[in-house]
C-alpha cells in the first residue's frame, strides 16, 4: 500500500500511471473494513529482512488494515480528483461505521485503533490497540484538508475539496488566524473536484486561495464546483 500511495502524494507517479496504481490498491487491497497493507501476507521471508512475518497473516504489519496509513490512500485519491472513492475508503475505517457491528469490531465505537484484522485472519473485522493518536490525526487531516479541502497556507486559506459526487452542499465553519469563516460549498453538477468560482463577502476572487488581505473578522465564503 505505502509505495503506491506515496508515489502519488510525492508526485513521482502522475496521470494515467497514478490512476493505474491506485486502481490496483482498490482492487487488491481494499476490504470491507479498510485497505490492507499488502496482499498476500508475508509467510516465509527471513525476519531479518522484514519483521511482519512474526505476526499471523492478517494481523498488524502482516497484511492487516493498518489504520494509521488509511489517510494516505485517501489523500492520494483526492489529489487525483477521485472523490467517490476517497470517501468510500474513509467511510470503511470510520469508527461510527461499526455502530451496528460492535461485536465484530470489539473496541470502543468512538475511537480509532492501530489495526483491524483483514480477510486473511479468522478474526476478520476485529480491531486492536484503540486510542492510537496517529490514526486519529491522519483521519482528521485527510477529512478536513483533502475531502473538505480547507487547507491553511502561508498566504491565506486555500479551498480545494474533493467530495462524493452526490454531495450537493457543504457548510463549514473555520476559525483561521483568529478570524471566522462560514464556508458554503455548492455542487450542483455532481462534480468530485474542480473549483468554478470562490467569492468572499460577495466579492469574487481569482483562483482558490483566499488571501489574508481579503479575510475580515467575520466572513461568508461561497464556493461553486465545476
Amino acid at each position: 500500500m505505502n509505495p503506491q500511495t506515496w508515489a502519488v502524494i510525492s508526485g513521482h507517479a502522475s496521470g494515467e500511471r497514478a490512476k493505474k496504481i491506485l486502481n490496483m490498491v482498490n482492487d487488491r487491497l481494499s476490504t470491507d473494513y479498510g485497505i490492507m497493507l499488502c496482499d498476500p501476507p508475508v509467510k516465509k521471508t527471513d525476519p531479518k529482512v522484514i519483521k511482519a512475518v512474526l505476526f499471523n497473516p492478517g494481523m498488524k504489519e502482516n497484511a492487516s488494515v493498518f489504520n494509521h496509513t488509511q489517510g494516505w490512500a485517501i489523500t492520494a485519491e483526492a489529489m487525483l480528483g477521485m472523490g467517490d472513492r476517497a470517501y468510500e475508503h474513509y467511510r470503511k475505517f470510520m469508527p461510527s461505521a461499526y455502530n451496528i457491528r460492535a461485536e465484530i469490531r470489539e473496541i470502543e465505537p468512538y475511537v480509532y485503533c492501530q489495526s483491524t484484522h483483514s480477510k486473511y485472519s479468522p478474526r476478520y473485522g476485529a480491531s486492536r490497540l484503540s486510542w492510537l493518536s496517529g490514526a486519529a490525526a491522519w483521519a482528521y487531516y485527510t477529512a478536513t484538508q483533502y475531502i473538505l479541502g480547507i487547507q491553511p497556507d502561508y498566504d491565506g486559506l486555500r479551498i480545494d475539496p474533493c467530495i462524493p459526487s452526490n454531495w450537493k452542499e457543504i457548510k463549514i465553519s473555520r476559525r483561521f488566524r483568529k478570524k471566522n469563516l462560514n464556508i458554503v460549498i455548492k455542487n450542483d453538477n455532481a462534480a468530485q473536484k474542480g473549483i468554478k468560482s470562490v467569492s468572499v463577502n460577495g466579492e469574487k476572487i481569482e483562483g482558490n486561495l483566499i488571501p489574508l488581505s481579503k479575510i475580515k473578522t467575520q466572513n461568508d465564503v461561497l464556493v461553486l464546483l465545476e
